[in-house]
């Protein structure tokens, strides 16, 4: 029986694929490693066979995302009998003790479904990710992001949500909460999965010994749209699907106003394809998310107070134009509200 399994989704990513792999290789907790391939046309499934015959390898005739992808890896890590199952990105490379030192953080709480890397830049100098937080905006980000890397991000600490490229899971709890929603495709499919599990009482918490190197957006960055079409679709499906009701007075008002911004931005770019196939495709599958709302807050063992306790009451740090206008207003009502 396999105890940990690392899965890697991975599309056209052949330039990147090697140096993840040695890492995964290399790792002081040897663990099986899946390579889910979504479909790829360049050389990446003749380097898996020819470089690295010890992989198993599941091709996928088409590209089914980053969710669809490593739900295939992850149900196969199952099927063999993996009790921890880690993702990573295929253009991250992970520290020797990465796999190990995720297992320990993970083995040390047993309310923890899901543990998460410091994620770096390729230079080792800047994060991009110890994790995700929700806002009560109705926006994710990245803890740190941007931020040079520090002590301040060395303590082991409970956050909100675990990212997708660099994660462990228990598949405990991924049987009670399911897998990655595979309609989001890519972009807060890891959120949404985060938030289910917080809302079904499991803890998400940050390995900071846990290091990988990721080269950003190496993958996404490829294909044109793509970031405004998932992000215009996903981000209403991730406030209805996991908001509790008690919350959605505070949260939906500020995200209408969030996503009036990105959709005005996007349509300023000549983005209109993906701006209004983001709307068809949001509102043909809304009763599908309507009865996944069902489904989970009637699973919820967790007060909306707690959910509101562990969301950041305050804008993202990247979202500028919307904190000019929160002070703008600020400064004419003389509040100073989130």
């Amino acid at each position: 029986m396999q105890k940990v399994c690392v899965v890697v989704p991975n599309w056209n990513g052949e330039k990147s694929l090697a140096d993840c792999l040695d890492s995964l290789l290399h790792q002081s907790l040897p663990a099986h490693i899946i390579v889910i391939d979504n479909g790829s046309t360049d050389g990446s499934l003749s380097l898996l066979a020819k470089s690295f015959p010890q992989v198993e390898v599941l091709a996928q005739k088409k590209n089914y995302g980053f969710a669809g992808g490593v739900n295939r890896g992850i149900e196969r890590s199952m099927q063999i009998g993996s009790k921890f199952i880690a993702l990573i990105n295929n253009d991250a490379a992970a520290d020797k003790d990465w796999l190990k030192d995720l297992v320990q953080a993970m083995q040390n709480n047993s309310t923890a479904g899901i543990v998460t890397s410091k994620i770096l830049s390729g230079d080792g100098q800047t994060i991009d990710s110890t994790g995700d937080f929700y806002t009560i905006w109705g926006l994710p980000h990245p803890r740190g992001r941007g931020e040079k890397s520090s002590s301040k991000f060395d303590n082991d600490t409970a956050i909100f949500g675990g990212s997708g490229g660099a994660s462990l899971y228990r598949a405990k709890m991924l049987r009670q909460v399911g897998l990655f929603d595979e309609d989001f495709f890519a972009y807060y499919e890891d959120i949404d999965l985060s938030f289910r599990a917080q809302l079904a009482g499991w803890k998400v918490v940050y390995a900071p010994k846990a290091v990988v190197h990721h080269q950003i957006g190496a993958t996404s960055s490829k294909i044109s749209g793509f970031t405004t079409y998932h992000t215009l679709k996903n981000l209403p499906w991730l406030l209805w699907k996991n908001v509790p009701w008690p919350l959605m007075p505070k949260v939906l008002p500020r995200l209408t106003l969030a996503y009036s911004g990105i959709a005005g931005r996007a349509l300023q770019r000549g983005q209109f394809g993906p701006f209004f196939k983001a709307l068809f495709v949001g509102t043909v599958l809304w009763p599908k998310k309507m009865f996944q709302r069902h489904k989970i807050q009637g699973g919820r063992k967790v007060s909306p107070a707690y959910i509101n306790s562990i969301i950041i009451h305050d804008l993202p740090p990247n979202a500028h134009a919307l904190r000019s206008l929160r002070n703008k207003w600020w400064a004419l009502t003389g509040k100073a509200k989130s």
